[in-house]
């Protein structure tokens, strides 16, 4: 096999990814130049490629029989070790290649035992959602079935907490995987997940005293949808808080009440009991439907809710309501009815300034100030537009100073789902610019894209993706968009979950072809300049 290029002495994976998938997509746009080298690695296979095979074009270019072993070739110049290995097998699990997993537990048998620190390992990468799993379509976008079988049949360790997540997710699919492996604790809430209701009846008729555990089995039947057995468990509850069956009967009836808990949280039933738990998220989805007469009444009409007793309620409100569309008539209704929370001192921690910025909802800070200050750093002046703060935070030679103040150098969860560690001073420019950006204050973005931010960081609100795709969800963004666009945004920036660009979460996702073709126009001006 004769290679037409050569690998360097300190090779990237990351990079040789990133070509085999910009020769599918050049090879899927009908660039010759793609095709003949697709053509004279692999002559028989069919075009378009796979990216599997894009990848195999990468490596026999490289000298290489297979992509295979062309990373352990990478993997033996860096020197990587069992670290290297669960990187990769996370990379594996998100793009659920079972074969490839495969292969790494062979090499790195130490892979099905490893953990570190709170983290429940592969096999809890493998079931966990970013989102609610709650049918199957969900289940398959939000977790890798195959790869939690593979792990579980090759003997991986497993974390208490694996079971319990997936309860919280609702991943029925897992559930049953677990019940066929033997792997649920036995306990009433896991036979209450399965519909069991043989297996609950003999539960309570052993220990159904404890209200507890009764109420726990009855929150995990709501959220399988086990209509039956909530029933038994209410009943149980009833039998045991004759006070809930009166609540009940006054205010609604069983089956919407069943219904109500089809999400709701097992920690928030442990500390406030079935009712309260009702009553909350009665209230909180008054913020989805839009209805503030609806939102004030209630708590007017439950006032312990407004007490010191249930300042994570209302802290956790408004900082549900920060991510909303146009929440300003909520938080306002909720502090003119002077909450407890607006004298708890400290007050509770809480992520609702960030997401103020990050959804473009700095209007509110008035309000938010209230409570929780605006840190001093680099990213928040930018969202707010104070250029001369902003150029305060840059030190004689051009870099950040002060890093350890820094967001998100200092915040290791707001690095988390971007998969930022270890922190850089990079990262600091590029959520600085996505809050200027977001928050329509160019002048700002134009000093920090001067300064070395990145137009095209991987930055979004969740997940890895781009500025541009998380602007596609926020209203009255056409002015950001517009912005990046002009500033040469790459268009063609896929997200790290569903692989697709900007203009496709847009049409796909939003639903919006308008919005897609502006998107995609550029894109092909570009191509065509380029010819």
């Amino acid at each position: 096999m004769t290679a037409s290029k050569s690998l360097p002495a300190r090779p990237s994976l990351e990079s040789l990814r990133k070509q085999a998938k910009k020769l599918a997509r050049d090879i899927v746009a009908g660039d010759a130049g793609a095709i003949a080298r697709a053509r004279a690695q692999l002559p028989e296979v069919a075009l378009p490629v796979t990216q599997r095979n894009a990848q195999l074009v990468i490596a026999r270019e490289y000298g290489f029989a297979g992509w295979q072993d062309l990373t352990a070739e990478v993997s033996t110049r860096l020197g990587r070790g069992l670290e290297w290995a669960v990187t990769e097998a996370r990379r594996v699990i998100h793009d659920n290649d079972v074969e490839r997993l495969e292969q790494l537990l062979a090499e790195y048998p130490a892979l099905l035992s490893w953990k570190k620190d709170d983290d429940p390992g592969l096999l809890g990468m493998a079931t966990s959602a970013f989102g609610d799993a709650g049918d199957a379509q969900r289940e398959q976008w939000f977790t890798r079935g195959a790869c939690a079988a593979l792990l579980i049949d090759a003997g991986a360790v497993v974390m208490p907490a694996v079971a319990e997540d997936l309860l919280r997710s609702r991943a029925r699919g897992l559930l049953d995987l677990f019940e066929r492996k033997s792997l649920l604790p036995p306990t009433v809430k896991f036979r209450a997940a399965l519909g069991d209701r043989v297996g609950v009846r003999a539960a309570l008729d052993e220990n159904g005293n404890d209200l507890k555990t009764v109420h726990e089995a009855f929150v995990a039947a709501c959220h399988f949808g086990h209509e039956d057995v909530a029933t038994l468990l209410l009943d149980r509850s009833i039998a045991l808080d004759p006070e809930l069956g009166r609540h009940i009967g006054e205010h609604t009836d069983r089956v919407s009440f069943i219904k109500a808990f089809a999400k709701s949280g097992f920690t928030q039933v442990a500390e406030l009991g079935l009712w309260k738990v009702f009553v909350t998220e009665q209230i909180r989805r008054t913020l989805q439907g839009g209805d503030v007469t609806a939102f004030v009444s209630g708590l007017q009409r439950e006032p312990w809710l407004l007490g010191d007793a249930h300042v994570a309620f209302q802290a956790g409100f408004i900082e549900d309501a920060c991510f909303q569309q146009d929440p300003g008539a909520f938080i306002g209704a909720l502090l003119d009815l002077d909450p407890a929370l607006l004298r708890r001192q400290p007050p509770p921690p809480s992520r609702a300034i960030e997401w103020a910025f990050m959804y473009g909802n700095t209007h509110l800070l008035p309000m938010l100030t209230r409570i929780w200050p605006v840190p001093d750093n680099l990213a928040y002046a930018a969202g707010m537009g104070d250029l001369t703060r902003v150029k305060n935070w840059f030190d004689k030679a051009g870099g950040v100073s002060a890093l350890d103040d820094q967001y998100p150098y200092n915040d290791p969860v707001a690095r988390g789902h971007l998969h930022w560690d270890p922190p850089t001073a990079q990262q600091v420019l590029d959520v600085a610019l996505a809050f200027a950006v977001i928050n329509r204050h160019f002048d700002v973005a134009d000093f920090l894209l001067e300064r070395g931010a990145n137009i095209n960081s991987h930055w979004n609100s969740h997940e890895p993706a781009s500025i541009l795709h998380h602007l596609v969800f926020l209203p009255n963004s056409h002015e950001s968009m517009k912005y990046l666009v002009d500033r040469g945004i790459d268009l063609t920036i896929r997200d790290y979950r569903w692989d697709s660009t900007a203009a496709g979460w847009a049409r796909h996702a939003l639903r919006d072809e308008t919005m897609a073709q502006w998107l995609e126009k550029p894109e092909r001006e570009r191509e065509q300049k380029a010819e």
